[in-house]
């Protein structure tokens, strides 16, 4: 395996000392790549890169071969190479003439990312762990690529910063930027959705967002690490169980169903949120959750549960309940949407793969000249689900911005704690820039109420 100790595309490096605003870094071209303002011929090949070559990374590939007859995935890059030759083997199996990687666009290491974006390719698609994609969604866009980016964003308060920062100079260079929240693509979603806004169950009174499965990967014994490997390499192998790499399972799996309550709601903020949370598993090491519940509310009153578990054993579901004031409106994973109540309605027509339309939607508009940028909604949703994370590891209510926190009474400290506790106002970095495999790096405890702090 090539040497992957090298520097991480510091964020820092974007944020200046204020502590909001982008710096915008060398722009970085390829003169072969299609540019954004470029409508493209449905005669030109359009040249695709894959950027974490895990399950879900190939996953989005052979999505993006089958939106497209004339793509190529002619570029690769993973912290291991290992997970390159997974990938290759596997989309060979289902595009045997449209994956051409050749050597030397194989990229290994922290740095790989930016190898690749500077390879040529014409379109991105981001699918590392988490805690790296606003580096790399930065650097596609600075590099005036196209982008399919995996949820969520950002695991931090300094992360998404950087992250919309690049979705505001997207916009300005016209780039299309689609976002991995598939739900947004369901053709009975899109539909059930739109019967909501219409008023067909009345107004919303509450909602109650269940995410029940097993453990996504769990930690491995830390008996199981090799001789030799150091603390960030061991994380970045099991980067699940770590919050500065997964954002812990709301931000990195519950997201869709909080995702999709933004979406009821309107794409609205949260004024607050309350939450619980903890781990029942015992694990030798990581620092992450099982279960959380959060109760947010929004402007008006209107309370939004979502509630997570990732057990074993336990009982599964993935349902939304919309409660309105003339009905109630029920999603269930893998079931047809329904209405309940004045006005009867389910879904009858034909479901198509939403995997699939996400990435079609993504290659239609490069095709057209057209311009899709989910870059908005797909901020506000992981930043609303590191919110919840954050007040369910500190025990404490907190607020999206300074004037909607939580009334504290009085004044002097508690005024200055109002602030203190108002999401858009943090100032979290889960982890210091520059980390190299071989580094030594506590990622911190298990977080515990009442003793962790908000930052």
């Amino acid at each position: 395996m090539s040497d992957p100790a090298v520097t991480l595309f510091s964020r820092r490096r974007f944020l200046n000392a204020s502590g909001g605003t982008l710096l915008a870094p060398a722009v970085i071209t390829a003169a072969s790549s299609l540019s954004a303002q470029q409508k493209a011929d449905s005669n030109e090949t359009l040249k695709i890169g894959l950027i974490g070559c895990g399950g879900r990374g190939t996953g989005a590939a052979a999505q993006a071969l089958g939106a497209d007859y004339n793509a190529k995935i002619v570029a690769m890059a993973d912290a291991f190479d290992t997970q390159i030759e997974n990938s290759i083997k596997n989309l060979s199996t289902q595009f045997p003439d449209r994956v051409d990687v050749k050597p030397d666009k194989k990229f290994t290491g922290l740095d790989a990312f930016q190898k690749l974006i500077d390879s040529g390719v014409d379109v991105v698609l981001l699918a590392s762990p988490p805690g790296y994609r606003p580096q790399h969604l930065t650097a596609a866009v600075e590099a005036g690529k196209h982008i399919f980016c995996e949820k969520p964003m950002a695991v931090d308060a300094a992360g998404y910063r950087v992250a919309q920062a690049a979705v505001e100079k997207a916009k300005q260079k016209k780039l299309n930027l689609v976002a991995g929240f598939c739900w947004r693509y369901s053709t009975s979603r899109i539909e059930c959705y739109k019967r909501l806004h219409e008023g067909q169950i009345g107004d919303i009174t509450s909602i109650v967002a269940t995410y029940y499965a097993g453990p996504v990967k769990p930690m491995p014994p830390a008996a199981g690490r090799p001789a030799g490997m150091g603390d960030v390499e061991w994380q970045v192998r099991n980067w699940y169980n770590f919050s500065w790499l997964s954002g812990d399972s709301i931000v990195e799996q519950a997201v869709h169903s909080l995702d999709k309550i933004c979406w009821a709601m309107k794409d609205q903020p949260p004024v607050s949120v309350i939450a619980t949370g903890g781990r029942q598993r015992p694990a030798e090491d990581g620092n992450i959750y099982d279960h959380f519940h959060c109760a947010y509310e929004w402007q008006g009153g209107t309370i939004c549960h979502l509630t997570n578990r990732q057990i074993t054993g336990c009982h599964n579901e993935v349902i939304d309940n919309i409660l309105g004031t003339k009905g109630r409106l029920v999603i269930g994973k893998g079931s047809a949407p329904y209405i309940e109540g004045e006005k009867r309605w389910r879904w009858r027509g034909e479901e198509k793969n939403m995997y699939d339309l996400e990435h079609q939607a993504l290659f239609n508009a490069i095709r057209s000249g057209e311009v899709v940028n989910d870059g908005d909604r797909m901020m506000s949703s992981t930043l609303i689900a590191i919110m919840g994370r954050e007040a369910a590891y500190t025990g404490q209510k907190l607020a999206w911005k300074d004037d909607s926190a939580p009334a504290a009474g009085g004044k002097g400290e508690q005024a200055t704690q109002r602030v203190a506790l108002a999401m858009l106002s943090s100032q979290q970095d889960l982890a210091p820039d520059n980390l190299q495999f071989g580094d030594k790096f506590d990622p911190g405890p298990l977080p515990q109420p009442g003793v962790t702090k908000f930052a």
